[in-house]
């Protein structure tokens, strides 16, 4: 009863924190609309590896290092900052696309390792995962939680964003859908991007403590 009631709160914060727009939706989203339904679902699919990298590490104490040196923290702020600002500045030089063509999708189609690479180092370099999973772990495991229940609860939180992601990027790609914003999918690129810019900067200028 008290593992179930652990993992009920696992899941519950888990599914708050994916649903609450932030660098892995923009980044799914942006792949999703630009690319395809496939790359979206492979960048699904790459943040949910990065939560489970997140889950193990934090796990077995490497977060609570992290967490605790400004130098290590600081470090992979800007790393992650930087990703995202570079990912925005991609999608601010997105071009019209040309409605006619029933090829578009795979014409402009990223590769599945590229959509995976994306969302996995998207998620991965971002310091605030590394804060959310030991604030989240320090909460549910105590030192007398077996091994096999400490992995249920990463790989909670992993299922979590891969699944949410995934069916973002199955809904924001369907035809039905795409086809009516396709006229307007390069602004919506470019808006997407400067979110990213956006959320790189405030990952950037972040303190370690909020």
């Amino acid at each position: 009863m008290a593992f179930f009631s652990a993992w009920l709160t696992v899941f519950a914060v888990s599914l708050v924190a994916v649903v609450t727009p932030g660098p892995d939706f923009a980044l799914t989203l942006r792949n999703s609309l630009a690319y395809s339904r496939r790359a979206g679902i492979f960048t699904a699919i790459g943040v949910g590896a990065g939560n489970l990298v997140h889950a193990t590490y934090s796990l077995i104490g490497v977060g609570a290092v992290i967490s605790q040196s400004i130098l290590l923290f600081n470090v992979l702020k800007w790393i992650g900052a930087a990703y995202l600002i570079y990912i925005g500045i991609k999608s601010l030089n997105a071009k019209k696309i040309a409605i006619a063509s029933d090829f578009v999708e795979q014409q402009r189609d990223i590769g599945r390792w590229t959509a995976f690479h994306i969302g996995f180092l998207g998620n991965l370099l971002n310091p605030k995962a590394t804060l959310f999973f030991l604030a989240l772990f320090t909460q549910i495991v105590q030192p007398t939680t077996p091994l096999v229940a400490q992995a249920v609860y990463g790989a909670t939180v992993a299922a979590v964003a891969l699944v949410w992601f995934a069916v973002v990027a199955i809904v924001i790609s369907q035809q039905i859908f795409k086809r009516h914003i396709l006229a307007i999918a390069h602004w919506l690129e470019r808006l997407t991007g400067v979110a990213l810019i956006a959320l790189g900067v405030r990952l950037a200028v972040a303190e370690a403590n909020e």
